[in-house]
């Protein structure tokens, strides 16, 4: 048997690969595509434009999410508050609450005593006067009615007072 010299070099182990250039490309398996949740990051500052009858739905409708509510910069210091207004069953009952109305009666009294009112105030008392009168008119009820008994009970002391008392004794 001949003599082998002893060498660095390994020989080859498994079957040698073709050439690259001669090497048939395998193909890939196809990308498939994934489904998406949601939408794509950045579109509630870029919304999509598809379609004009689309573009006008979507330019009426706000791409933010949350409330539209507008928030006041400057705090009042008093709340506003909508009282909610009295149903009245006649003209009758509404008249007795706005005579009986305490609000009301305070601040004729400060006009008779010619103390100023502010805005708010004479806004109310106005509003009030003015409905008052409409009830008196509906119902038929007349100040002249008042001014006459006034005068009659006027008319009433100018007979005490001009009746001579010697005629009795």
């Amino acid at each position: 048997m001949p003599r082998k010299k002893k060498s660095r070099k390994i020989g080859q182990i498994g079957t040698p690969l073709a050439p690259k250039t001669k090497r048939k490309s395998v193909p890939a398996a196809p990308k498939r595509n994934k489904k998406t949740l949601g939408k794509a990051s950045g579109s509630r500052n870029n919304p999509e434009q598809t379609s004009s009858s689309n573009q006008q739905k979507k330019a009426l409708k706000d791409p933010r999410v949350g409330s539209k509510k507008p928030i006041p910069l400057i705090i009042d210091d008093k709340p506003k508050s909508k009282v909610a207004k009295p149903k009245y069953f006649s003209p009758a009952q509404e008249l007795e609450s706005i005579e009986q109305n305490e609000r009301f009666g305070m601040l004729l009294e400060k006009l008779d005593a010619d103390q100023t009112l502010s805005k708010e105030e004479r806004a109310f008392v106005n509003r009030l006067t003015a409905r008052h009168q409409e009830l008196c008119e509906l119902l038929g009820i007349s100040n002249e009615e008042d001014q006459a008994a006034d005068s009659s009970e006027d008319d009433l002391y100018a007979q005490f007072e001009s009746i001579d008392i010697n005629k009795f004794k």
